[in-house]
């Protein structure tokens, strides 16, 4: 599959590709720009560049940025490749850190990039699209929910601190 590639909306066109270490602050912008991030995003990019370089030295993780064809980064996304034994040794693909900037809300990006996200996880053996989602992002949940995610699992986190 090719990862530069052309998505449609019926409002624009995006080109999704792989992201650089200079996209770095584009992406933390977006990951800042809801309720949730505000609190719990920093503007220290040492560690957002830290965290770049190994998301991007692992094969099994592609981070996308969308950009509208201005060239403007208008959404993004994390995926992660996860081999597993379980259910007849189905392979995973993870999807985390979904995010479309303000302008581009509504205009059909948000399916369109889980449209390519489960073609990337087929092209690339999974069987399984999964993510989390917090429970305060309603309507985050009733978009994935119509894209026919389910909630079929309790998802538990628990901090560990240095």
């Amino acid at each position: 599959m090719d990862v530069d590639s052309r998505i449609a909306t019926s409002h624009a066109e995006f080109t999704v590709r792989r992201a650089r270490a200079e996209d770095v602050p584009e992406i933390v912008d977006l990951l800042i720009d809801d309720r949730l991030g505000k609190t719990r995003e920093s503007q220290d990019m040492a560690a957002y560049h830290q965290a770049f370089e190994e998301i991007t030295g692992d094969p099994q993780h592609f981070l996308a940025v969308c950009e509208d064809l201005q060239g403007r980064c208008a959404g993004t996304f994390h995926l992660t490749l996860i081999p597993g034994l379980s259910r007849g040794a189905t392979k995973r693909l993870q999807v985390e850190s979904v995010r479309v900037a303000a302008a581009a809300r509504c205009s059909g990006l948000g399916s369109a990039m889980f449209t390519w996200a489960e073609k990337f996880g087929r092209a690339h053996g999974a069987t399984l699209l999964q993510l989390t989602s917090d429970k305060s992002r309603g309507d985050a949940i009733r978009f994935y929910e119509g894209l026919g995610f389910t909630a079929s699992h309790e998802g538990l986190k628990k901090a560990i601190r240095p």
